[in-house]
């Protein structure tokens, strides 16, 4: 079984864990997402002693390294007919890099614009035909990370434990390794980021031969939330027809997951305290206690100060934080490749997306996270009228980031005379220093709105967001 597999690989401490080993900063290429095979999924090339990286048209995907004369080259071939035989290259220049356009005939781009050099900063994306990269400079990378990975390797990828994102692999390895055990856990993290995923890996990694019973605590009937929790008898109140095991007794034997357990009053808190320490339950209406055998995982969007402090210590025998969707760009091909396999099955293979689709995805912010993602997948394939994807099938939520609406048949209306051009946006610097001194100049005078800030940067939100992140900066203390 693909689940014993994965538990031997994690037991190993084997290379694709992510377990163990220093953290040093490692240049690292992402090969976010393959228009032109989006089935594919991304890849992650360590840049550690590379001087130059050759990017070009090839039969299969492949990355060689090699020596060029005293420079030292990693070569990827891409299947993207978009692609030149030699398309372009990114050249080491000191602590920086450079993007060089080699005279291809589809163009190089960085947020869109063609450009035939440019020096790149930490997160910078570009793209090449209709493949989408993200440059990660200095990235904290674990020792066992520090290596060349494509996602096909990727041991937990279709149970959604897995990840390109050096510190995110570590944190899911440690996740897989708990789910061999019986701990309880606690999973946090932001609306859509895919906590019953992980609910449900666990349950399988476990071997537990039980049922998986997710309960969305906030969804239960108040004045019946015992009885659907802990079972009741027939006759134990009005409408009680017949005995019910309830969801506790229905997981015996299995993993009970409890969503969003903070929705839980504060009586039904300690009745399931009582049942996790006597590993029994009395079904409303009798008296005798059932012994049950179950794991739990729980979840919860709210603070854990919403939990019982006993409760929780309880739930929390392992926590695990989700990362939303945004500080895991390096992934968003990863998860659309999983996505797409399970909503078109055998013939997801045929299906493409053209570089503004992809370059629309890698620009929008998905504040809802992996769940909008699907959506947004979901109505691509409902509107497409073939198996490429335009930007134009998507939602109009991801257009309104990627850019201009797409053209229409229709005519234009009426509109007033065109106002003079924006002022073009200030060159980006390229050193730490200046770079962190433009960011809080530009979120004080726009009282710390990062859509402002990025369409006057002419960046995504998203890569504003990776440099708060990497300045620790507050975009709050702009906004007071």
């Amino acid at each position: 079984m693909a689940e014993q597999t994965l538990a031997r690989t994690v037991r190993r401490d084997s290379p694709d864990s992510g377990v163990g080993g220093d953290v040093r900063p490692v240049d690292q290429l992402f090969l976010v997402l393959e228009g032109a095979r989006p089935l594919a999924g991304g890849a992650r090339w360590s840049l550690a002693g590379v001087d130059e990286v050759r990017i070009r048209r090839g039969s299969v995907r492949a990355a060689a390294r090699e020596l060029d004369g005293t420079r030292s080259v990693l070569s990827i071939k891409l299947p993207d007919g978009l692609l030149s035989s030699s398309h372009g290259r990114l050249v080491r220049n000191g602590d920086a890099w450079t993007l060089v356009d080699d005279g291809s005939t589809n163009g190089t781009r960085v947020d869109g614009e063609c450009v035939e050099a440019r020096v790149l900063t930490d997160g910078a994306g570009f793209e090449m035909g209709a493949a989408h990269f993200i440059l990660r400079v200095a990235m904290p990378t674990p020792e066992s990370a520090a290596r060349d990975l494509d996602s096909d390797k990727l041991m937990g990828r279709e149970y959604g434990i897995a990840s390109l994102v050096p510190a995110y692999a570590n944190e899911l390895a440690s996740f897989a390794r708990v789910a061999l055990s019986g701990l309880s856990i606690l999973l946090l993290g932001e609306t859509g980021t895919g906590k019953e995923v992980l609910a449900a890996a666990a349950h399988r990694l476990s071997g537990r031969e039980g049922p998986f019973v997710p309960v969305n605590c906030g969804a239960l009937t108040a004045t019946l939330m015992e009885s659907q929790l802990f079972g009741h008898m027939k006759g134990a109140f009005s409408g009680a027809l017949r005995d019910e095991p309830g969801f506790v007794r229905a997981s015996d034997g299995g993993t009970l997951f409890l969503d969003e357990i903070g929705d839980l009053p504060g009586p039904s808190q300690a009745a399931l305290l009582r049942v996790l320490e006597t590993r029994e339950v009395v079904p409303v209406g009798s008296t005798r206690a059932v012994p049950v055998d179950l794991r739990v995982v729980s979840a919860t969007l709210r603070t854990v100060g919403s939990l019982r402090p006993d409760l929780h210590a309880r739930l929390a025998g392992y926590t695990h934080t989700l990362w939303p969707l945004r500080d895991r760009a390096e992934d968003l091909g990863l998860i659309f490749s999983v996505l797409l396999a399970r909503a078109k099955g055998e013939s997801a293979s045929t299906y493409k997306l053209t570089p503004e689709a992809g370059r629309a995805l890698l620009a929008h912010d998905w504040p809802l996270n992996v769940r909008e993602l699907n959506q947004a997948l979901g109505v691509a394939l409902a509107l497409g009228q073939t198996t490429t994807l335009d930007v134009k099938d998507f939602p109009a939520s991801i257009l309104g980031v990627a850019g201009d609406a797409p053209a229409s048949d229709a005519p234009a209306p009426s509109r007033p005379e065109k106002p003079a051009a924006a002022a073009p946006p200030p060159s980006i610097p390229t050193d730490d220093a200046s770079l962190r001194a433009l960011v809080m100049a530009m979120l004080e005078t726009h009282r710390g709105n990062v859509s402002d800030v990025s369409r006057a940067l002419g960046k995504t939100r998203m890569q504003i967001h990776r440099w708060m992140r990497r300045f620790e900066i507050d975009p709050e203390t702009f906004r007071k």
